[in-house]
């Protein structure tokens, strides 16, 4: 893969390349002008002698002495820039002509432009001339044809020079142009070079630095800003990752440590059989309890890189429910909770991870609720998409822990890690399975009830009647 050119380089070309564009367009415009100024500087002179040529012409005879014509012609030219004058009259020797250059060389235009003024550039083997010729009528009908020529080669030469200084000029211009674009591009990047040393020194402990928006240029603020919204999002990250850890860490240390404690006891005498099943058995409970974290730590941990994506199908909520409440009918009867269920929903998505995430839901409501309480799961529908409401008496969630049950190991009250509660992952994967079947969650809580509502896309599925319009009560 080719790299980029940098920018530095880039703006130096383009500078280097507007010098030389303008430079060149204005040494065109330039020379246009003075190459137009010496064309109607030869030519005026050219019509002015001209003039006075025809003037002279006209009062002509044809047996007029040629001495004294001659002398005036020499007179005319006298106060001119060195004109050349050539005059035929169709014989063979001509009229008058200068001695400087044979002008007779000079081709006629056709015949149609000869009664006109006609200014064209013609050379021979020294020089070059601005030549206008012309035909006149004299007296008694005589045609002459004048040839007036003035040397062009100190124009010539002075442009010649002047395309030379031009791309001399070019050349220079365009070097200085660079340097100096190059100059300007490097003290323009001056404050992203700043901003990119301080970024270099942001390290993992230092997230909650941030870049001042308002001591950027003004197009480097969006930077700023975008870039210390990244910087949030990663502290916020990090802190949690590094929260994550320790929890994990924590939640594994308790049981790590009461196996060793209890391996310990269990070795430091002797026991007969059943003293040894009793640890075991014991054993076997933290070794469950830790293999339900970590099944459940793997869980959110393929939901978050996209590793549990939803088998889509037909799922009758209300049937899962009610197998859900028969699982929990004993524990429920035993805490002296009953189970309420009414409505009907459906909806696609994955049978199992739907069942798991209202199960996790109905054993937190079962075990806050209190004696004499019930636990109600109101199923519907709302704009299209399909409601599960379930709703608990006991003791409410303040309002600052609220926006927080979902998170990963949280709990409301971390004095109570041994109390039956679970690692506080089961909230969190409700949520991961309602947002991977795009859906969402909320809980609020208050004196009297708590409340978990999820929405989902549903659909109305009119091949599975509802068995139970009414709605169905299991009492423990």
């Amino acid at each position: 893969m080719i790299r980029p050119t940098s920018l530095t380089l880039r703006l130096t070309l383009l500078f280097s390349a507007v010098a030389t564009v303008v430079f060149l367009a204005f040494g065109w415009i330039i020379e246009r002008s003075i190459n137009e100024h010496f064309i109607t500087q030869d030519s005026k002179e050219l019509e002015v002698v001209a003039q006075a040529v025809k003037q002279s012409l006209a009062t002509l005879h044809v047996d007029d002495d040629l001495g004294p014509i001659k002398q005036r012609f020499d007179d005319m030219l006298v106060g001119h820039h060195n004109p050349l004058l050539y005059i035929s009259n169709g014989s063979e020797k001509p009229l008058y002509s200068s001695t400087e250059s044979d002008l007779s060389q000079v081709p006629l235009p056709y015949n149609n432009h000869l009664s006109h003024s006609n200014i064209r550039q013609w050379s021979n083997d020294r020089h070059h001339y601005r030549v206008l010729t012309q035909q006149v009528s004299g007296k008694n009908n005589v045609v002459y044809t004048i040839v007036i020529a003035v040397a062009i080669d100190f124009h010539l030469q002075f442009l010649t020079q002047f395309r030379l200084t031009l791309w001399l000029m070019v050349a220079c211009g365009v070097i200085v142009m660079g340097m100096m674009g190059w100059v300007a591009v490097r003290h323009g990047h001056k404050p992203l070079h700043n901003m990119v040393d301080q970024l270099s020194r942001i390290s993992a402990n230092e997230l909650n630095s941030r870049l001042n928006p308002k001591a950027v240029p003004a197009e480097l603020t969006e930077l700023a800003v975008s870039f210390n919204e990244l910087l949030q999002r990663m502290e916020e990250a990090f802190s949690h990752l590094s929260h994550f850890s320790a929890d994990i860490a924590h939640e594994l240390r308790t049981p790590v440590t009461n196996l060793m404690t209890q391996t310990q006891v269990a070795l430091s005498q002797t026991r007969d059989t059943d003293e040894y099943k009793e640890i075991l058995y014991s054993n076997m409970e933290e070794y469950e309890r830790m293999a339900q974290m970590i099944g459940d730590m793997l869980f959110l941990a393929k939901a978050d890189n996209g590793l549990n994506p939803p088998n889509t199908e037909a799922v009758d909520l209300k049937s899962e429910l009610r197998n859900l409440f028969d699982y929990y009918s004993a524990w429920a009867e035993e805490c002296d909770v009953s189970l309420l269920l009414d409505g009907d929903a459906h909806v696609k998505g994955d049978r199992l991870m739907l069942r798991r995430a209202l199960s996790n839901l109905l054993s937190n409501a079962v075990r806050y609720t209190p004696k004499g309480g019930s636990v109600s799961v109101t199923l519907g529908y709302s704009d299209g998409d399909a409601l599960v409401v379930v709703q608990n008496p006991g003791i409410p969630i303040p309002v600052e822990h609220l926006g927080k049950i979902f998170d990963r190991f949280y709990r409301t009250d971390p004095s109570r890690q041994r109390s039956g509660e679970g690692a506080g992952l089961g909230l969190a994967i409700v949520k991961s399975i309602v947002e991977s079947h795009d859906g969402t969650i909320v809980a609020r809580s208050d004196e009297r009830i708590t409340e978990f509502r999820i929405t989902l896309p549903g659909f109305v599925n009119l091949s599975i009647p509802s068995p139970n319009p009414e709605g169905q009560s299991y009492n423990g």
